[in-house]
């Protein structure tokens, strides 16, 4: 007797990204220290002004601690849990570009797998 594997629902969002925005207090390392607010709003506006946004396309959205502080600023791509480590707004323009809107990783923004804390 065989199972017949039920399809996954289609998602809501085709991609769904995350940006960390963690303030840490008494000097530990965090996102919110490297302007993590100002990557979010960078990407929540190139996304619009690409037309990704909304059912069946992006979401771009705030995080708590994503508890890789050490890689900070860290955001997080899924369905495809892609990690990246970003410096500046055209890192923002580029995973926006790539990922968000063609599909294709950014090989040289991703985070390394042991850094955590």
């Amino acid at each position: 007797m065989s199972e017949s594997a039920t399809p996954a629902p289609k998602s809501y969002y085709r991609r769904h990204i995350f940006f960390c925005l963690n303030q840490r207090e008494g000097g530990e390392a965090c996102c919110a220290d490297h302007q993590a607010e100002a990557a979010f709003a960078r990407c929540k506006s190139q996304a619009k002004a690409l037309g990704l946004l909304g059912p069946g396309g992006v979401r771009v959205n705030r995080a708590g601690c994503l508890d890789r502080c050490a890689g900070g600023p860290i955001a997080v791509v899924y369905p495809e849990a892609v990690w990246y480590s970003y410096v500046d707004q055209h890192d923002i323009d580029e995973i926006v570009q790539s990922h968000l809107r063609d599909g294709v990783v950014v090989e040289r923004l991703l985070t390394p797998p042991d850094v955590g804390r």
